[in-house]
């Protein structure tokens, strides 16, 4: 059955061959002129589609490799050799479903990504009802954000969500690379993709599925099979050498013997087929492997960008820091309670969208405050929120922004890795809430290795004071850091880094317009990052900056894979070649033998499946002690 199939995809193949089982029936019949004749229109035929193919490439600005198939058809058909001719036309069309075979086998953990991607989801309607549920299925698009699933035994959860079961047991290796199942309590998130263990849970819906963890993998695996743009750079850069040294080849064949079959001879065994389906499967098998690793790079492009990176940009909250500042210490002003400053700052934290924002609100919880609501607030981005929290104007933010509002603001100690929300009330400095957000353990040795891998420069761009970059960095090993900047001075900065290409690894909507605008964005997307996956050229998919070097690894490796391949098809042709100039080799014996050469050559190029280790092991970083006095702002 699947013979069929292929055959049904393929019908030049099928053509070809019964065009070849005809001329040869006719040959050993005595019918030579009817064969050469058959041959000769069907050949003629093809290599005109081919040209026509050939000559929209090269209006779309790609050189046209094909140029050696046509003029081997010719020439083959030209001296006599229609068999020759024909066994050319089975090889150019046996290419594209070796092609296909080969890229399928390189592409196949991208597209299990896709395969498995939820499509329905058990809605429970009116789940406050007693007795037994009344359960509907729905398509995952239809599922609207507070909505209650059910989640059956071994099945894939649709959506995010929150957990409203006492618990549950899941498994998210496709999503975070970690093997092992992980335990969820009631109120924990749940990330669509993951699989269900060996109990029905319900969840309640948390985002729409488009906007869920796992349908925005699918759709970063969308593109990334949708590129193709370094496959033709590298063919095109081998295009015209390769096919000026074969005709140099062919042709002194023909002047030194006078004999123009000698032409042909040594054109069969100068087919394109390496260069056309080599390199392609080296990045099929490059981009699947780096899914397999939890990093999903959107084409091949990027894989040839990142392994060839010289220069590196981290941003420090959430990328070399581990991006969960919890709060240690409260310091009130004279005057003010602890407990009621804290309860104060974290409600009007409610209202922010920064980092801190959400350490100062779980500390508040954990300690059993209760927080209270405002009808007036606002947030000047980077820099504090504002809001009347019972009849009182809250202001919890940076020191200069708190400062210029309440004048008697002031400065505090802070040890290295510490960080400070400051706290005005009425207009008046109230205290200063510090937290710590210690560095990643695997920042220091990602940043040794890549400096230890040829990448020459190496800085940190971040909106942090100084104080606070430089502390971090010292920890880490960076030596260059440019604190207090926003996110259009991270632009510039990136923009000016030497020497190139230059990758960007940041985390947060703020880091968005310097991924974008850098030649590699890597964003550290397991949290969610929604604005930085989509701006990134490189998306993490687990929460280990160790995955930056896995990356540049792997894309190290692909691309010495697709070089090496195409240069494996150009040396063993060239060597035939000169070979067939001596007329060693026959037409359809040298035809024959370039099907070998093509096969050769994508067999190695599947050697980008499997990747190569980084070498990377990662200790614990130990904490230097400095002073920083800022509010983080990245």
């Amino acid at each position: 059955m699947r013979l069929v199939q292929a055959l049904r995809r393929y019908p030049i193949i099928v053509i070809t061959l019964v065009m070849i089982a005809v001329v040869l029936t006719l040959h050993a019949g005595g019918h030579d002129d009817v064969a050469r004749w058959i041959a000769t229109v069907y050949v003629g035929a093809f290599a005109a589609w081919t040209v026509v193919g050939m000559i929209r490439d090269i209006l779309r600005g790609h050189v046209g490799l094909d140029i050696l198939a046509v003029l081997a058809m010719i020439a083959t058909l030209a001296v006599g050799e229609y068999i020759a001719s024909l066994i050319i036309v089975l090889m150019l069309a046996g290419g594209e479903a070796l092609e296909d075979y080969a890229a399928h086998r390189a592409k196949r953990d991208l597209t299990a990504l896709l395969d498995r991607s939820p499509r329905i989801a058990h809605v429970i309607r009116d789940p406050q009802a007693s007795g037994s549920d009344e359960v509907t299925d729905a398509s995952v698009d239809d599922v609207a954000v507070g909505d209650v699933l059910l989640v059956r035994p071994a099945e894939i959860v649709p959506v995010d969500g929150i957990l409203l079961s006492d618990s549950g047991t899941f498994d998210e290796s496709s999503l975070t690379g970690e093997s092992l199942p992980v335990s969820r309590d009631a109120g924990s998130e749940v990330m669509s993709g993951a699989i269900n263990g060996t109990r029905a849970v319900r969840i309640r819906a948390l985002r729409r599925g488009a906007d869920s963890q796992y349908q925005q993998i699918v759709a970063l695996v969308r593109t990334a099979q949708d590129s193709k743009a370094p496959v033709v750079r590298l063919a095109d850069r081998f295009a015209v050498p390769f096919t000026a040294i074969s005709l140099v080849l062919a042709g002194t064949a023909w002047a030194i013997s006078g004999n123009p079959t000698r032409f042909a001879e040594v054109l069969v065994l100068a087919t394109p087929c390496p260069l056309l389906i080599a390199a392609p499967v080296a990045f099929l098998g490059g981009l699947s492997r780096a899914a397999k690793a939890g990093v999903i790079m959107k084409g091949g492009a990027v894989i040839e960008q990142l392994a060839r990176v010289r220069s590196a940009a981290f941003d420090k909250t959430g990328t070399l820091t581990e991006g969960r500042p919890d709060l240690v210490e409260v310091r009130p002003a004279p005057g003010h309670d602890a407990d009621e400053l804290l309860r104060l700052a974290a409600s009007a934290e409610q209202y922010s969208s920064h980092v801190l924002a959400a350490g100062i609100r779980r500390a508040a919880s954990e300690r059993g405050l209760e927080l209270l609501g405002s009808q007036e607030a606002s947030e000047v981005a980077t820099n504090g929120v504002t809001a009347v929290i019972d009849g009182r104007t809250v202001v919890v933010g940076k020191p200069a922004y708190v400062a210029s509002l309440a004048p008697d603001t002031e400065h505090a100690a802070l040890a290295a890795g510490e960080v400070a929300a400051y706290v005005a009330i009425d207009g008046r400095f109230a205290g200063v809430l510090i937290l710590a957000d210690d560095p990643r353990p695997e920042s220091a040795a990602v940043v040794s290795w890549l400096r230890a891998n040829g990448v020459e420069r190496i800085a940190m761009l971040t909106g942090d004071a100084a104080a606070t970059g430089e502390a971090i960095a010292r920890e880490v090993g960076i030596t260059e850091v440019h604190a207090e900047i926003l996110p259009a001075d991270k632009v510039q900065l990136a923009a000016q880094l030497r020497p190139r290409p230059v990758m960007m690894v940041g985390d947060g909507v703020n880091d968005a317009p310097v991924l974008a605008a850098t030649d590699i964005g890597v964003a550290m997307g397991a949290k969610g990052a929604t604005a930085a996956g989509d701006a990134a050229a490189v998306v993490i998919l687990v929460d280990s900056l160790a995955k930056v070097v896995d990356a540049v690894s792997i894309s190290r490796h692909t691309l010495r894979v697709a070089l090496t391949a195409i240069w494996i098809g150009i040396g063993l042709s060239v060597g035939l070649m000169v070979v067939a100039m001596t007329g060693a080799i026959p037409a359809v014996a040298g035809a024959l033998t370039q099907e070998l050469v093509d096969l050769a050559t994508i067999l190695y190029a599947l050697r980008a499946l499997g990747g190569r280790p980084s070498g990377l092991t990662v200790a614990p970083v130990p904490h230097a002690a400095s002073n920083v006095d800022a509010r983080s702002l990245t």
